[in-house]
């Protein structure tokens, strides 16, 4: 879906010869329409838009278009991408393509989609991506290896490591990572895994807790000093969110600064985080952050969306 409107990129599973997985349909759900069909020799295994530009990741290939003509601007030759993955900014002033550069290796080519042309590569890890995202703002990249030990985030403008965190210690498969929303340097990272725990991680906290040059609660800076592993105080995990094994999506989707009305002192952060899994259940959990960086959190609703589907069906 294009943000919240009614044009929708669908691709097929290949059940049926109007589904196939080599075509990509833009689809306009008010007046339940095709809008264009574009068609492809092998199969789609990703699809990113924003308001300019629309992306289409192949196994071997990124084509990127001009979504309202739809006319190809560029097409990357990417190392074999068997799982499609990539990280794409919606925002237009820093509107980067993240792609994985190596198979052996965990480094991220980043192409700038509007002036097309390669920005930088960022060796991030030592095994291959597993995950990555880009920030709202096209800022940071955060990127996770096959090992799933480390998550790094990196500064996209000059390609340096801002932050490392330890998400164990035994390795785990990344299923997703998401950034807060945020104009600047986003308050909260989190991260699904394979283990079913789902891992936050306070960013500004983990630069400089103590900061009053800051609007942001957990700050909005780049950390005058990196470490390689940073304090596991920075760290929460909600355990057994997920069911060990399935594959889950979770999305840090709303975040809210608390201050005294009175003296502007900060004293929480909020967030709205919603969780898609595998098996057909969504989630949404309410979280919130003191001052000290101590973690409480709810979980506000949860759907069977297999089950809400078959009733509307019927």
């Amino acid at each position: 879906m294009l943000f919240s409107s009614n044009l929708l990129a669908i691709v097929g599973a290949g059940h049926q010869p109007s589904l196939s997985p080599r075509r990509l349909c833009l689809f306009n759900t008010t007046t339940g329409a095709a809008l264009r069909e574009l068609n492809f020799l092998t199969s789609i295994l990703a699809v990113r838009m924003n308001r300019q530009r629309l992306i289409v990741i192949l196994q071997d290939k990124a084509y990127i278009y001009e979504i309202n003509s739809l006319t190809i601007l560029d097409t990357i030759d990417t190392v074999p991408n068997i799982k499609g993955l990539c990280a794409f900014s919606p925002s237009l002033d820093a509107c980067y393509l993240a792609l994985p550069a190596s198979t052996t290796k965990g480094s991220a080519l980043l192409y700038n989609v509007m002036e097309c042309h390669l920005h930088c590569e960022i060796e991030a890890h030592r095994s291959p991506l597993a995950a990555m995202v880009l920030s709202s703002n096209g800022m940071y990249i955060a990127t996770a290896s096959e090992q799933g030990t480390i998550i790094r985030v990196h500064l996209v403008s000059d390609a340096t490591k801002s932050y490392s965190f330890r998400r164990g210690t035994y390795p785990s498969t990344i299923f997703s990572v998401s950034f807060g929303p945020s104009k600047r340097l986003p308050d909260i990272l989190a991260a699904s895994s394979s283990s079913g725990s789902i891992h936050l991680f306070t960013l500004g906290f983990a630069s400089r807790p103590s900061s009053k040059r800051s609007s942001g609660f957990l700050g909005s800076i780049i950390p005058d000093a990196v470490h390689d592993v940073l304090d596991p105080a920075h760290h929460h995990v909600l355990h057994n969110a997920v069911p060990a094994g399935v594959k889950s999506y979770a999305v840090i989707r709303k975040v809210e600064n608390v201050t005294n009305s009175s003296s502007s002192e900060l004293l929480a952060c909020r967030a709205i985080m919603s969780v898609i899994t595998y098996n057909g259940y969504f989630q949404e959990y309410n979280l919130s952050i003191d001052a000290h960086n101590e973690l409480s959190w709810s979980l506000g609703r949860q759907f069977n969306l297999l089950t809400v589907t078959m009733d509307k069906a019927s």
